[in-house]
C-alpha cells in the first residue's frame, strides 16, 4: 500500500510541473505550436491473428438501433451520444442489457425513440421488457449508471441526458418507478458519465454527475473539417464548460445537492469520463474526471466532507508534454498488480490513449513504454475496459472507437466517423500487443462506437462486451477466445448485501498476486458488471483472498476453488485491520 505523498515529494512534483509549463511558452512560439507528435521510436508489436469475440446481437434478440437525430446541421450533442449497461435488474443471476437512446436534441418532435431494457433469458436470448419495466425514457440520453442506492437488494438505474436526468428505483418485481423528483437528482445540465459511491463513509451511496458543456440549439455554430466540409465542433469552440454535480444520499430516499459545499461545484470543465477509487490509499474514495480539451481533475477526498483537485501536482491533469487532451472514457485499475491505482483513458485521434501509472505519490505517462500508444494514435477512443479475456493471468484491453472529426479517407463511405475497435493482449511485465483481426472478430466491425460495457453475460466464466454504436445497432460480443487457463469470480457485498462499490480484492495464486476494484462506473457513459473476475493461468485454485473495504478496513477469506463465482460478504472473513 502506498501512502499519500509527503511534502518533499509534493515540492518535487510542483517543480517538475512548473518547469514543464514554463517550457510551453517557448514551444508554443514555434511554428505549429505544441502538440503531441506521432511516436517514431515505438512501432506496433507483431500481432497475432486470432478470433476472440463473436457478435451475437442480432440472433440474441437485441433489436435496438441508435438514433442520434442528425439531419443536415451538425448539432453538438449528436457527436458523443451512446451509452449502455450490463446489470442484473431482476436478480435471476443473468446480466441484462440497457441501452440509451438520443433520438434528437431538437424540440417539438412528436415521435421519439426511447431507451430500451432487454431481459436476459439465460439461454442466449434477450427479450425487450422496456414497457413493462417502465424505463423507456424519451429524452436525448448520454449514458447510465447502476447501483443499489437505497440498500434494498435491488439494483437501481440512473440515466444521464441532455436535459433533465432520471432516477429509476427498482421496485423488486420487475418494474421501476421514476423517483427523480422526490429524490431531487434531476440535474438539468448536459450530463455525461455518472456514478454512485459512498464518499463520506456513512454507509449510503452518494451520486456524482459529470457535466459537459452549456449548450443549446440557439448557441450552435458551424465548424468544418480539413476538407472544408461541415463537421462537429470541439467543446472549446463554445467557451462554455460546465460544473459537475454531487448529491449526498440522506438515507430516506432523498438526496441533497452539495456540489459547492464539497468544493466541486465551483470548478468548470468539459467532463465526459468518471472513475472512482481510493487513489491515495487513505481509506476515503476519491474522484477522477476526464475532461474534453480542458485539464482533467483528480478530486482528493479531504476526509472532512470535501474534495481538493490535485490533478496538476499529481501529474494527471495534462499529458507528458504539458498539454490538455480530449478525455473521453476512463478506468481506474491496478495494471501493475502492486496494490495502488493507475489510470487509463481514451483520447482523440492524433493524441493517443494514455496510461498513467501511479508511482511514489504521482502519476507518470507510461503509454509508449507498455505498447499502447502507437496503435491508438489513428483512432478516437470512447468506451474501454480491461479484463483477462483469455485467462492467462494478464489483463487485456478492449477499446471502442469512433471519430468526431471525419477523416479524409473514411473506413466506411456510408459513415465517415466509423472506425474499427481495438483489442490488445496483455503479455505480462506491463506490456501489450495488438490482436488481429482488429477488434478480435473474424469480420472487421466498423462503426462509430461510443459506450462499452463489460461483464459475463452468459455465465460461462469469461468477460463479454456490449458496444453501443452511434446511429447503428450495438455489438454484443460473446467471448470465444482460446483460453489459456482457469478463472474465478467474486461478488463482493457490504453489510446490506449490496455490491461493495469501492472495495479492492486481492488474490494470491502461487507466487503471484492480482488486484481488482469493485466498480460499476468506468468506460464511457456506461455501467458494468461489478463482480470481479480473475484469469488464473495454470492454477486450479486461489490460495488466499483479501478484501480492502471502501473505509480502508481489511478482511481475509482464505482459499477458493477455480471455475466458480463466489460471494465475499463483509463480516464473513477474518478481520485483519481496524
Amino acid at each position: 500500500m502506498k501512502a499519500r505523498p509527503h511534502r518533499g515529494v509534493r515540492r518535487r512534483i510542483i517543480s517538475r510541473v512548473l518547469t514543464c509549463l514554463a517550457s510551453l511558452a517557448v514551444i508554443a512560439a514555434m511554428p505549429g505550436g505544441c502538440r503531441k507528435s506521432k511516436p517514431t521510436e515505438v512501432t506496433e508489436l507483431e500481432s497475432v491473428a486470432e478470433v476472440w469475440f463473436e457478435d451475437v446481437a442480432v440472433e440474441s434478440g437485441i433489436t435496438f438501433v441508435h438514433v442520434s437525430g442528425h439531419r443536415v446541421r451538425h448539432l453538438f450533442p449528436e457527436s458523443v451520444v451512446g451509452g449502455g449497461a450490463m446489470f442484473d435488474y431482476d436478480r435471476d443471476g443473468d446480466l441484462d442489457v440497457y441501452v440509451v437512446q438520443c433520438g434528437t436534441v431538437e424540440q417539438g418532435v412528436k415521435s421519439r425513440a426511447g431507451n430500451k431494457l432487454y431481459r436476459n433469458e439465460g439461454n442466449g436470448t434477450f427479450v425487450d421488457v422496456t414497457t413493462e419495466a417502465r424505463v423507456g425514457d424519451l429524452r436525448c440520453g448520454m449514458g447510465c449508471t447502476c447501483a443499489d442506492y437505497d440498500s434494498d437488494g435491488d439494483v437501481d438505474l440512473y440515466v444521464s441526458n441532455y436535459g433533465s436526468n432520471v432516477l429509476y428505483r427498482n421496485d423488486g418485481d420487475g418494474t421501476f418507478s421514476d423517483v427523480t423528483a422526490q429524490a431531487g437528482v434531476g440535474d438539468p445540465s448536459y450530463s455525461a458519465s455518472s456514478g454512485f459511491i459512498d464518499y463520506d463513509r456513512d454507509g449510503r451511496l452518494d451520486l456524482f454527475v459529470v457535466n459537459y458543456v452549456h449548450w443549446s440549439p440557439e448557441r450552435e455554430i458551424d465548424c468544418f473539417n480539413a476538407a472544408g466540409e461541415l463537421n462537429y465542433c470541439k467543446p472549446t469552440n463554445y467557451q462554455a464548460p460546465a460544473r459537475d454535480t454531487v448529491y449526498h444520499n440522506l438515507g430516506n430516499g432523498k438526496f441533497e445537492e452539495v456540489s459547492r459545499s464539497v468544493g466541486i461545484g465551483t470548478v468548470f470543465g468539459n467532463g465526459l469520463g468518471l472513475a472512482w477509487a481510493d487513489f491515495n490509499m487513505d481509506g476515503w474514495m476519491d474522484v477522477f474526471v476526464a475532461n474534453d480539451a480542458t485539464p482533467n481533475q483528480l478530486w482528493i477526498n479531504t476526509t472532512k466532507g470535501g474534495f481538493v483537485d490535485e490533478a496538476l501536482i499529481a501529474g494527471c491533469s495534462l499529458n507528458a508534454h504539458g498539454m490538455t487532451e480530449a478525455g473521453m472514457g476512463v478506468i481506474a485499475l491496478d495494471i501493475e498488480n502492486d496494490g495502488d491505482v493507475d489510470l487509463f483513458m481514451g483520447h482523440l485521434r492524433a493524441e493517443s490513449n494514455t496510461l498513467y501509472k501511479y508511482q511514489d505519490g504521482w502519476f507518470e505517462d507510461a503509454t509508449s513504454v507498455v505498447g499502447l500508444e502507437a496503435p491508438s494514435f489513428a483512432f478516437t477512443t470512447f468506451g474501454l475496459g480491461f479484463a483477462d479475456f483469455d485467462h492467462d493471468g494478464y489483463l487485456d484491453l478492449y477499446t471502442a472507437n469512433g471519430a468526431i472529426i471525419s477523416p479524409e479517407k473514411p473506413y466506411d463511405p456510408s459513415d465517415s466517423f466509423a472506425e474499427p475497435n481495438l483489442l490488445y493482449r496483455g503479455l505480462g511485465n506491463d506490456r501489450f500487443e495488438e490482436i488481429t483481426p482488429r477488434g478480435g472478430t473474424r469480420e472487421l466491425l466498423v462503426a462509430t462506437s461510443r459506450g462499452a460495457s463489460f461483464g459475463d453475460m452468459d455465465n460461462d466464466g469469461d468477460i463479454d462486451v456490449l458496444v453501443v454504436n452511434k446511429d447503428a445497432r450495438p455489438h454484443l460480443l460473446r467471448n470465444v477466445a482460446d483460453k489459456r487457463g482457469g478463472w474465478i469470480m467474486f461478488s463482493v457485498l457490504d453489510n446490506h448485501g449490496s455490491e461493495a462499490l469501492g472495495a479492492t480484492v486481492r488474490v494470491d495464486v502461487g507466487q503471484r498476486r492480482q488486484w481488482r476494484l469493485v466498480q460499476a462506473t468506468y468506460s464511457y457513459c456506461s455501467s458494468n458488471d461489478p463482480r470481479v473476475h480473475f484469469g488464473l493461468g495454470d492454477a486450479g485454485r486461489v490460495d488466499a483472498v483479501s478484501v480492502r473495504w471502501p473505509d480502508g478496513k481489511e478482511e481475509s477469506f482464505g482459499g477458493f476453488a477455480a471455475s466458480a463465482v463466489h460471494t465475499l460478504r463483509r463480516g464473513g472473513g477474518n478481520k485483519r485491520q481496524e
